[in-house]
């Protein structure tokens, strides 16, 4: 909550906003000081790594299911706010992510012994991708390359409501798919 809200805070005072032809600096450090943050306490803290391990694994694959959401970037598309270039990778990712999540957790509810299967690891691995694709081409579509997106580029996502999922949303799809791999790995054990 204190993560959100600082997030809200700083977007509505334009923190992540940057400079024409600059790359998105702002946003970079709203994605990595929270994950930056995460990894720390995880591989630092063995309290935290217990915590982490010993999340509800249901839940954490459950909560993938708002991805569907992806839908979003392709509406904004479509109304000329967001490049193709980001908003098509983006939106169909976290779409196929999102819409397949509950078929995932009703695999785990039905098999507990899923969490160490190969399926369950790809799954996550590609959900992963799937965010590095977005924010690589959210990247690259902002505007500090000069004519690959034309006059559209992802400086919406710079601001509320839109920076919410690059600075809030994304860094907690990531620590999520790493918990329920990190959860895969000890079942393996």
């Amino acid at each position: 909550a204190l993560w959100l809200g600082i997030v809200f805070v700083l977007g509505a005072q334009g923190a992540f906003v940057g400079g024409a032809g600059s790359p998105p600096l702002g946003i970079f450090f709203g994605l990595a000081i929270p994950l930056g943050v995460f990894f720390a306490a995880y591989f630092g803290w063995g309290a935290f790594r217990t915590f982490v391990l010993g999340a509800d694994l249901r839940l954490v694959t459950a909560i993938q299911g708002w991805r569907w959401a992806g839908l979003g970037f392709l509406s904004l598309y479509a109304h000329g706010v967001l490049p193709g270039l980001f908003a098509l990778p983006a939106g169909l990712g976290d779409m196929a992510v999102g819409v397949t999540s509950p078929w995932v957790v009703l695999r785990l509810i039905h098999d507990p012994s899923f969490v160490a299967s190969r399926r369950f690891r790809v799954w996550n691995i590609l959900g992963i991708i799937d965010l590095v694709v977005a924010v690589s081409m959210g990247t690259i579509s902002s505007g500090f390359l000069p004519g690959i997106t034309g006059t559209v580029t992802t400086s919406a996502m710079a601001q509320l409501p839109l920076v919410l999922i690059p600075a809030y949303m994304v860094p907690l799809f990531i620590m999520l798919h790493f918990t329920a791999l990190a959860q895969a790995r000890q079942s393996a054990r």
